[in-house]
């Protein structure tokens, strides 16, 4: 299925849900989706749910996604559906375009493409109104849907799950009077690139604990800032696997749309060096 004709099954999806999840929560504080289609930042999720409803309400995000870096692009559509802000499921399709590396090396195919399929659990806690912070449990099934190239650079599987653990906590008025929002997560994974390049390889063949987390400072209510970290393994002979980190801008003028712009650095990725670049997001909550 390409990216337009997902968005638009997408927006169908998100239009149908309740739309008393817009009285829900606060402006900004559903975050934007990540790139696996999980709630949160970009490259890293949150511990809240996608959508703004509260209890007993439903909250949808239809969202898009492009990260260029000059010699490989990454496009990501999908959706994700909460429920009573306690269970939230999601879907996206990954599309890598290897550009500059499959012309150079003549490979079979000029892209990957992958399947995320999520589900979250809010554990307990709350983002501001609880003495804990808010704790969620994650757990994505990925399917790695053009597994030839990566079983040929080493990759174990075409397919795998993972966990995650998140908490978030915002502060309000918690740096000099703005508001901040703190998360930090492990991540149980051996996947290779997000899963693009296959799971384990001939170097480690078993899931790795993974730190993760971001920082935002939300300037006013339509505004945030932050900086995003995340923690990647290394199961592969044939190139190294860098950490990921990101600096991004969003902005949320209402409850039905977010966009974010980051500058994202990346690394090493299959063996080209300095792969750092703009990243942008669109999505819409109901």
């Amino acid at each position: 299925m390409n990216v337009g004709r997902l968005l638009a099954v997408a927006g169908l999806v998100v239009f149908s849900a309740n739309a008393g999840a817009n009285e829900g929560r606060l402006l900004a504080t559903g975050g934007a989706t990540s790139l696996e289609g999980a709630a949160g930042g970009g490259i890293t999720p949150w511990a809240v749910l996608s959508g703004y409803g509260e209890r007993g309400e439903w909250g949808a995000d239809a969202f898009a996604t492009r990260v260029e870096t000059g010699d490989y692009r990454l496009d990501v559509a999908g959706i994700a559906a909460s429920f009573d802000n306690r269970v939230e499921l999601s879907y996206a399709r990954q599309r890598f375009d290897l550009g500059n590396l499959a012309r150079s090396l003549s490979l079979p195919e000029n892209h990957i493409s992958q399947d995320v399929f999520g589900v979250k659990v809010r554990l307990f806690g709350d983002l501001i109104f609880d003495q804990l912070p808010q704790v969620s449990l994650g757990i994505q099934y990925k399917k790695n849907q053009d597994f030839l190239i990566p079983s040929l650079v080493g990759a174990e599987r075409q397919d795998d799950t993972e966990g995650y653990l998140t908490a978030s906590r915002l502060f309000l008025g918690g740096a000099f009077g703005y508001n901040l929002l703190v998360n930090g997560g492990l991540r149980y994974s051996r996947a290779n690139e997000l899963g693009i390049l296959g799971f384990g390889g001939d170097r480690r063949d078993k899931r790795s604990v993974l730190k993760e987390g971001s920082i935002a400072l939300l300037l006013d209510r339509d505004w945030a800032v932050g900086v995003e970290y995340r923690e990647k393994p290394d199961n592969l002979s044939f190139a190294g696997e860098s950490d990921w980190a990101d600096l991004f801008v969003g902005y949320f003028p209402n409850k039905h749309l977010a966009i974010v712009l980051a500058y994202a650095r990346l690394g090493e990725i299959a063996t080209l060096d300095n792969q750092n670049g703009a990243y942008l997001s669109v999505q819409g909550s109901f």
